[in-house]
């Protein structure tokens, strides 16, 4: 199979169609997912819930991960958790993207004139992982550690992302969401429809309380020449950002982008 149907596979959401799909792969990196930050150690059982694979076959993959160096097993409890050397896969990633130490005096200079948060992330799967993040010293009560995870479809970082897709891309992932939650995707279509139209018209983004019922936040899209689309957000509580002033903060974070897309020579 060429490269070019490999991409069209993957692109569109079907790659586990090809012959070169390796499912043992695929299963032992839904098990490294489902670990949450709150979570004190999974057992076999916990994990073949999350997953729904057979415990057999967890048993099998958490053995595995474990003699890898992924996993860690407490001898006392027999509870599974995310060992330190993971972080050995991301660091590369982060080192790649050398425009997030361009990109991140700009973000604390816009989050300290907003009074709020200014974020950037990556896609990952169903959601948009941040990997900087700047903020204003009032605003402590929203989580936004590096690595944290947003709502693709209802944040207005994950909706600059999906308003940088390509149609078929676009579609492509909107039919993954809907496989994920069949019964949310009405509202869900409609809300990425709306900000994909206003992205359009305006140049960034918005999700007032579609996220967080008091939250209130912008976002923009800036594509790498390798074709990597990242994304950022500004926003806060609605008690700091109001919604009236959204469009000058949308203003304000394109411009943001637009000068990063100049000192980087990428596309925009």
């Amino acid at each position: 199979m060429g490269i070019r149907k490999n991409i069209e596979l993957v692109n569109t959401g079907k790659a586990y169609e090809s012959r070169q799909y390796v499912r043992s792969l695929a299963r032992g990196l839904e098990v490294l997912k489902v670990f949450d930050a709150d979570d004190r150690g999974l057992s076999n059982a916990e994990i073949a819930k999350r997953t729904g694979f057979p415990r057999p076959t967890v048993s099998r993959l958490t053995f595995t991960l474990l003699a890898l160096g992924y996993l860690h097993l407490d001898d006392v409890t027999g509870r599974y958790s995310l060992h330190p050397h993971i972080l050995s896969l991301g660091y590369p990633v982060l080192r790649q993207l050398s425009i997030r130490e361009v990109a991140r005096p700009m973000m604390q200079q816009l989050a300290d004139n907003c009074r709020g948060a200014v974020s950037l992330g990556v896609r990952d799967a169903l959601t948009m992982i941040v990997i900087e993040r700047a903020r204003h010293g009032s605003l402590t009560t929203v989580p936004l550690d590096i690595g944290v995870d947003r709502d693709l479809a209802k944040t207005a970082l994950g909706r600059a992302y999906l308003a940088a897709l390509s149609p078929s891309r676009h579609e492509a992932l909107l039919t993954e969401i809907g496989h994920v939650a069949p019964e949310m995707i009405p509202d869900i279509e409609a809300g990425i429809a709306s900000a994909v139209a206003h992205y359009r018209q305006n140049g960034y983004t918005v999700s007032a309380g579609d996220w967080m019922t008091d939250y209130h936040a912008v976002g923009v899209p800036l594509v790498l020449n390798n074709g990597t689309i990242l994304a950022f957000n500004c926003g806060g509580l609605a008690s700091q950002i109001s919604h009236e002033q959204l469009p000058n903060l949308g203003r304000q974070l394109a411009d943001m982008v637009n000068d990063l897309a100049r000192t980087q020579d990428v596309a925009r």
